[in-house]
């Protein structure tokens, strides 16, 4: 019972974020959060990262970017409760709230409702009848991490990153919104702040573009929480979100046992 109220309030705290966000019209348009959970929440979060350990290498465009020795320069934590089980028992419980949070009807709702514009672009007029499976990631990103301005693949409805940082000392490493004109060219056109529970959300689109800059040496750990919502219509991608489920929990408990 006490999980489900934490579950409630802070899903209506998040969901009320979102109504609040600035809405930005150009290069493409996003959301812009100022205060994404409770100060307390917040805090907490902070206070029980995992460790090191924990994480698991985040593959796909990130892949191709580890160091010369191997080392990993994103990695992750799938927030379910098949993945986080392993936690110590406060870390569990906090990570657990959030993960349900994060994945509730009505952050998504309110995603869809302050996300219009940039959904019926994509689905027409019909978008908010589109089904969209929330996949909520913490990760961690370390130096020499970066990213090349791409748009995300479309099997992705709606992109959200909430930025996870102590303070405002690196505001310079936040995803980079790029405009594609005619010539192909990719000019910068603004730049998320690393600050602070910040973060940002876009509907996936053709010109959705977006990077991220090196990693400087400045920084240890770039901490922020991705919560992407993959496009559930049709046999095909129903069958695929949760088959993607499933495999990544038989390769992160292979990996608990050191097997993988």
């Amino acid at each position: 019972m006490d999980r489900r109220q934490a579950v409630e309030r802070l899903s209506n705290f998040v969901a009320s974020s979102v109504e609040a966000a600035r809405a930005m019209e150009k290069p493409f348009f996003h959301l812009e959060f100022d205060r994404v959970f409770p100060d307390d929440v917040y805090a907490k979060v902070l206070a029980m990262m995992p460790v090191a350990a924990d994480y698991r290498p985040m593959h796909g465009r990130s892949k191709g970017h580890d160091l010369n020795d191997g080392t990993h320069t994103r990695v992750k934590i799938d927030l379910f409760p098949e993945y986080i089980r392993n936690l110590p028992p406060e870390k569990r419980a906090l990570w657990d709230v959030v993960g349900r949070a994060l994945c509730s009807d009505v952050v998504r709702d309110a995603f869809i409702r302050r996300l219009a514009p940039g959904l019926s672009k994509r689905f027409g007029a019909e978008f908010a009848k589109v089904g969209m499976y929330p996949i909520p990631i913490l990760t961690r990103d370390i130096p020499g991490y970066l990213i090349t301005p791409h748009t995300d693949t479309h099997w992705k409805g709606i992109t959200v990153q909430l930025y996870l940082p102590k303070d405002d000392a690196n505001t310079d490493i936040g995803t980079i919104f790029h405009e594609k004109l005619a010539d192909g060219s990719l000019p910068k056109r603004t730049q998320m702040r690393f600050a602070p529970n910040t973060g940002y959300a876009f509907a996936v689109g053709d010109d959705t573009w977006h990077s991220a800059d090196p990693v400087h040496d400045g920084v240890k750990t770039r901490d922020s929480l991705l919560l992407t919502y993959f496009v559930d219509a049709g046999l095909l991608r129903i069958a695929r979100n949760r088959g993607k489920r499933v495999g990544n929990f038989v390769l992160n408990e292979l990996r608990a046992r050191g097997l993988y």
